[in-house]
């Protein structure tokens, strides 16, 4: 007659594999983030039990005891990494803790985030603590000679992505793998463009794609933005886009727009001025720049933010007035 354990072992076996699976599918699985990149400082000497805390605390979706488990199964409780950690989207569980006790500890990431402007970039850079800050006393085009870029003006010209280097590293050396790799993706999306479109160069592209960019963070409405600043510049409207007013406002934005500021004329008041800005306002991301070069074909002229980070599309002013009417105003 068999025993009780002998007769529980496949119930137990099975047990066993199901939270296997599970916990499989749980290590593989994308942590959820409160923001697309989270900046943690670990500070020298903490436990894993202490950083698993503030990983959760800064807004990973992370149950603090996964992290803790891990490190002991895997007999790496005391190799965690003081440093500053970029936590982007899309990371795993088992990414997210492998990132924590990484052995390469002279490595360091930096992130260009899509909608920066090459001001934004640059104090970036300036507060990384694990670079050389060979740039910082360069102007602007200073930088671009020293990095071997044939433009004059930078802006735009920086593909927003993680970049990976040894502490230690030349800021300017960052700065040139981030100009090559998007001249590079410039180069190769204008070549696929769609033909017939209402601007005559890479360089035009790169800065409507800088507006439509600034314009919306909502991936399925970049190419509908981008049809209605076509199909403005093809009938002469004026862009009209907030985002340029205020880049060309600079340092004097005072964080919100009034009338008196659209009717200050500048080369990037799109309200007084028709046609493109003169240069981009922003490092474009690919989604915007493929937006540009394959727009859809839409006879909108207008949007309007919905408050959701989506838009509402009009065809005429009067549908527009509308659209502005119940989604700003909040009227019925």
């Amino acid at each position: 007659m068999r025993s009780p354990l002998v007769r529980a072992l496949p119930a137990l076996l099975l047990f066993l594999l199901l939270f296997l699976l599970v916990a499989v599918w749980k290590l593989s699985a994308p942590v959820a983030l409160r923001a697309p990149v989270l900046e943690i400082e670990i500070p020298s000497g903490s436990s894993m039990r202490q950083v698993a805390r503030q990983v959760a605390e800064a807004g990973v979706d992370v149950e603090p005891w996964t992290l803790v488990v891990l490190a002991r199964l895997t007999g790496s409780a005391h190799q965690v990494k003081a440093g500053r950690y970029q936590i982007r989207a899309g990371l795993t569980t088992w990414q997210l803790f492998k990132k924590l006790i990484r052995e390469d500890a002279a490595q360091g990431e930096f992130v260009l985030i899509e909608g920066w402007n090459f001001r934004r970039l640059r104090a970036e850079l300036a507060r990384d603590p694990d670079l050389a800050h060979d740039s910082a006393s360069l102007s602007d085009r200073q930088l671009l000679e020293r990095i071997g870029a044939v433009e004059v003006e930078p802006e735009g010209f920086f593909l927003p992505e993680a970049y990976f280097f040894t502490k230690g590293d030349s800021e300017l050396e960052l700065l040139a793998r981030a100009h090559r790799a998007m001249v590079a993706k410039l180069d190769q999306a204008w070549a696929a463009r769609e033909a017939g479109l209402a601007i005559s160069s890479s360089y035009e592209a790169l800065i409507l794609a800088s507006l439509v960019e600034k314009e919306t963070g909502a991936q399925e409405d970049r190419p509908r933005v981008a049809s209605v600043f076509y199909n403005r510049l093809k009938i002469g409207m004026p862009l009209q886009t907030d985002p340029t007013v205020i880049y060309g406002m600079g340092e004097n934005f005072s964080g919100k727009l009034s009338r008196a500021d659209l009717k200050t004329d500048s080369p990037y008041n799109t309200y007084l001025r028709r046609g493109l800005p003169p240069t981009p306002i922003a490092m474009p991301g690919m989604a915007s720049l493929h937006a540009v070069l394959n727009p859809p074909h839409t006879d909108y002229l207008y949007f309007v933010a919905r408050g959701d980070g989506t838009s509402e599309f009009s065809r005429s002013l009067d549908e527009h007035n509308r659209a502005v009417a119940r989604y700003q105003r909040h009227e019925p």
